[in-house]
């Protein structure tokens, strides 16, 4: 008996798109339109340009660049070949790039040269110096084992690379049929891509996740309203899951036009809003606040707009919402994590309390209950507690790490998002913050003991403690709690320097507070929630 949902793979998203939506335009990016029969074959150059090269079904592609078409290109292609797609946060830098290369043994880096100020390419000579002498098709590298190549994009070839032209002039190779038979052969059950996120503790975590995703997307999809008569505005960065999921995915899957920036600009975002006629923005209260305070908001029109998506719940969140309803649009507020989706949307006819203070109604194959952190006893409605969810949107694990997937999932199936929450009445949950130690700096995620354990190789720093401070725009920022090192001091301008270049910038300690010892339980535990009393009084913060 076949499944109620039927199981295929993101690949063939692109081929159902282009049966059912063929000439209507699909993709706008800075002025160039793209119809789903143009964008279909784009793909499958690219995929047969990566057949020719060699890559393999299951080996890991590290992809590590702006938005730009190519973005779609590659996601997809890989799709098609069976490839695993592995995003890279572009703000990463030399340590974070490392890290993730080598944890989820790529064999294949695709990134730019560079990008406005950025240079990627120098990044990648910093942690892997064997593409200046290598040989570009197989590369012998001591800190990568598993990396076989790099692609560049960029307008020139360079030295131990391959560049993405040149793959795209190998397609002519590779007879079309090679890439349907490849297609034909591949699993709707394995994995399609490892999306790293910060955890607990640790560095990130390579949350593995198979062509499943279909569903969830076509669940919101249906929840949300969207049609091929929508416009997506995507300024949300690919690498991101909900840039991803409600960009790309959901665009094959209902036939709504997107149209894509590089990053998000308040006053491009408010231009494009008019000029395309957007129907659908999303993003976090960060985004929205930006767009409403912006000097030449009242000018633009963006009556085209139906509704957004501005996940609400916490308290911080609130006000920007209830403004945005007035100034913008009606928006739907959500929660998810890169473990298990977005399984929590509210409807299109939510209460405007329940958009602005809450996170949703479960999707269809969820289930959500609210638990005692200590006890794990079920809790009842309106008493806050450890949100867990079970469902077939639930990650295949951590990629090599099970001690931490047996930590997160139990057997029974149910993760423990340490998240806070509280269910209501009426079936619908609020998420209220984060048990686990983890900082949300503007819609990143920061995983505080990543940070603390890059500061200790700073001499000056003996002991230190990352916590989250208010910031009326990005929510939150970090402060680092230091225990200097004897006969050292330390300026927040050291811990800058220190971390520019090799960190992510959003992960960089805006705040900088000594301390000769942090305040402790009595079994022997940091009382981060004091550090942040202090944090706010010494450093005369504002109180979220």
């Amino acid at each position: 008996m076949a499944e109620w949902f039927e199981k295929v793979t993101l690949g063939a998203l692109v081929d159902q798109a282009a049966r059912r939506f063929g000439a209507r335009e699909a993709l706008c990016f800075e002025g160039q339109r793209w119809t789903f029969n143009q964008l279909q074959q784009d793909i499958n150059r690219a995929a047969r340009g990566l057949l020719q090269l060699g890559v393999q079904p299951g080996e890991k592609v590290t992809l590590w660049m702006p938005n730009q078409p190519e973005w779609m290109h590659i996601l997809f292609a890989l799709a098609k070949i069976g490839a695993v797609l592995v995003p890279i946060n572009t703000r990463f830098r030399t340590a974070d790039l490392e890290y993730v290369v080598r944890q989820s043994d790529s064999t294949t880096l695709i990134t730019v040269d560079r990008s406005g100020p950025v240079d990627y390419l120098d990044m990648v000579r910093q942690v892997c110096p064997e593409i200046d002498y290598g040989d570009a098709n197989s590369l012998h590298s001591e800190t990568f084992p598993e990396l076989k190549r790099v692609l560049i994009l960029g307008d020139s070839p360079y030295r131990g690379t391959n560049v993405w032209a040149d793959v795209l002039r190998g397609a002519d190779t590779i007879p079309q049929e090679d890439l349907e038979r490849r297609q034909r052969q591949l699993d709707p059950d394995e994995i399609a891509s490892v999306m790293y996120t910060s955890g607990t503790s640790g560095f990130p975590k390579g949350v593995m996740h198979s062509h499943h995703l279909i569903r969830m997307v076509t669940d919101m999809g249906n929840r949300l309203g969207i049609t091929e008569k929508d416009v997506l505005l995507i300024y949300l960065p690919l690498f991101h899951a909900l840039g991803l999921w409600q960009g790309p995915f959901m665009s094959m899957i209902t036939g709504a036009r997107m149209v894509l920036t590089t990053m998000f600009d308040p006053p491009e975002t408010l231009e494009l809003i008019e000029k395309e006629r957007a129907t659908r923005i999303y993003g976090f209260d960060t985004h929205w606040r930006d767009l409403m305070v912006h000097t030449e908001f009242e000018t633009w029109d963006l009556s085209s707009l139906r509704t957004g998506v501005l996940a609400a719940g916490m308290a911080s969140s609130e006000s920007i919402a209830r403004q945005a309803q007035k100034l913008i649009s009606p928006t739907i507020t959500g929660w998810g994590m890169t473990e298990c989706g977005i399984p929590l949307i509210s409807f299109l006819d939510s209460s405007e309390d329940e958009r602005c203070a809450g996170s949703g109604y479960p999707l269809p194959g969820y289930e959500f209950k609210v638990i005692d952190p200590e006890t794990r006893e079920t809790l009842p409605p309106f008493n806050t507690g450890e949100l867990c969810v079970r469902g077939y949107g639930v990650m295949q694990g951590y990629y090599k790490k099970p001690e931490e997937t047996s930590g997160a999932v139990d057997s029974d199936g149910w993760l423990q998002t340490g998240d806070a929450a509280e269910l209501h009445e009426n079936g619908h949950f609020r998420f209220l913050g984060r048990y686990k130690d983890m900082l949300k700096v503007g819609g990143e995620n920061v995983d505080a003991a990543e940070v603390e354990a890059f500061l200790l190789g700073h001499p000056a720093v003996d002991q230190v403690q990352i916590i989250g401070v208010p910031d009326p725009r990005l929510s939150e920022v970090a402060c680092a709690c230091v225990v200097p090192a004897e006969g050292h001091e330390l300026s927040v301008a050291d811990l800058d320097a220190y971390c520019r270049g090799k960190v992510a910038s959003f992960k960089i300690p805006r705040y900088l507070m000594p301390v000769r010892e942090f305040p402790m339980t009595p079994s022997g535990k940091v009382q981060k929630f004091k550090l942040r009393e202090m944090a706010v009084e010494i450093l005369d913060l504002p109180v979220a």
